[in-house]
């Protein structure tokens, strides 16, 4: 079996100014689609806040109100408010007492949905990152879990309802990338709904959280 091997060199993989100018932020209507859709393109992209970016290599979907493992399932009410549009926004919450975890709104004004980000593959502001989350392994091992990329970024509940087409919290896309393999599985660390194959990971990258593999 192929073996990675972890790097500890806590350097940029690109310069913000690159990214910058080689990227540009996705528009509103890129998120006002089905949420399926917009997970599975999701990857690839770079999630960006501040100086901190790192590429999108895992999401999970989730619905509305057929969706039971979904915030949106019991209808608009409180924190989940967000999920019900407009789309192009986050969604940001906080589980088990200790972690925050950010996802993108979807669908369009009124229907509910959402794509969890689960692991980034760091490309910017590493130091910083790493400075953030010190007991972190590896470059690796810096944004490979939906808890850790939210630290790593600096991302809190500050940020719910950020829109993430404008200003310092946005999702960007590389001009002529080329297309990526993607892996298909089950969501994981849930209970309802379990089987539902809405987790998109890319093929092969070490960044990605623990979890269960499956084919395309």
């Amino acid at each position: 079996m192929k073996t990675h091997k972890v790097s500890t060199n806590w350097t940029d993989r690109v310069s913000f100014e690159r990214l910058e100018a080689e990227t540009s932020i996705l528009p509103r209507g890129f998120f006002g689609r089905h949420t399926k859709q917009v997970a599975r393109e999701l990857l690839g992209k770079v999630l960006v806040h501040g100086r901190t970016a790192g590429m999108i290599v895992e999401v999970e979907a989730y619905l509305g109100l057929n969706d039971q493992a979904s915030h949106a399932y019991r209808g608009p009410k409180g924190r989940n408010r967000v999920m019900f549009g407009p789309p192009g926004h986050a969604y940001v919450y906080f589980i088990y007492g200790m972690y925050e975890c950010v996802n993108a709104v979807t669908e369009v004004d009124g229907t509910a949905g959402a794509v969890l980000i689960r692991a980034l593959e760091p490309l910017c502001g590493i130091e910083l990152m790493h400075r953030r989350r010190p007991k972190a392994r590896s470059i690796e091992d810096l944004a490979s879990g939906p808890g850790k990329l939210t630290i790593a970024l600096g991302i809190t509940r500050r940020l719910n309802r950020a829109d993430l087409t404008a200003g310092e919290f946005t999702v960007r896309e590389w001009r002529g990338a080329p297309p990526i393999q993607i892996d298909v599985t089950p969501r994981i660390g849930i209970r309802h709904a379990a089987d539902w194959p809405l987790r998109f990971v890319v093929r092969g990258n070490p960044c990605c959280s623990k979890g269960p593999t499956g084919g395309r």
